[in-house]
């Protein structure tokens, strides 16, 4: 591809690593680009943030495709990912330590299968503390971190699939299809409550949004590899 390419717009299909960003990605790909091609500027963005502890899909926009990011944003996501039966964190995933331990030994495997039926549909849920949602101009881990609590509304979002996919001792493997806004962390911490217990979030990977899949994804050093070519 040349300069023109991405400045008149590309959409990039991006298999996000793990402890990586989302803005760190979004970074890191406008200065290959701009190295690449020795742009002075050029606009890059990202349709919907993945956690730090998440990989998987993340759709890149550059150029005048960043008009469209909107668009991606609005579509349909698939996760696949593993909850932990019996332990709470604070973060809803591995982000912090264990808080509370909760009994397990009445969760049958019948049980857990039963128990995602409450999950499928319109639902309310409230996001983790530890997100980037901003609230009096702070994101929510700042609040979080320092420390301080604070008072979040609930949302509606729409979970359309709800599979198990695995059951190993207290690991749950699953695959979640729903709405753009839902918080997989706060779906898993939910599920704990649910099942009369506790959980959090181990492993997320974003498989899909809209039409767009990880199947055709690509690495960073492959994109690296790609402009330098």
């Amino acid at each position: 591809m040349t300069a023109e390419d991405f400045l008149s717009g590309q959409v990039l299909l991006i298999d996000k690593p793990l402890h990586w960003t989302s803005f760190q990605v979004v970074n890191k790909l406008r200065w290959e680009i701009r190295q690449a091609f020795s742009i002075k500027k050029i606009k890059v963005g990202h349709a919907g943030t993945l956690d730090p502890l998440a990989t998987g899909l993340l759709v890149i926009c550059t150029g005048k495709k960043t008009k469209e990011i909107n668009t991606y944003q609005n579509q349909i996501k698939e996760y696949t990912g593993t909850i932990v039966l019996g332990s709470t964190t604070p973060s809803f995933d591995l982000e912090t330590e264990i808080d509370n331990t909760y009994p397990t030994d009445h969760i049958s495997e019948a049980l857990i299968y039963k128990t995602t039926e409450q999950f499928i549909g319109e639902i309310e849920q409230f996001p983790p503390v530890f997100s980037a949602i901003k609230k009096d101009g702070k994101r929510l881990y700042e609040f979080a971190r320092a420390g301080e609590k604070v008072d979040i509304k609930s949302r509606k979002v729409s979970v359309l699939e709800f599979e198990i996919t695995k059951i190993s001792d207290l690991n749950v493997d699953f695959r979640v299809v729903c709405s753009k806004g839902t918080y997989i962390r706060s779906l898993a911490n939910d599920f704990g409550k649910a099942l009369n217990s506790g959980a959090h979030l181990s492993a997320l990977r974003r498989t899909k949004i809209g039409d767009f899949s990880i199947d055709n994804g690509i690495s960073i050093d492959t994109f690296i590899d790609s402009v330098k070519d």
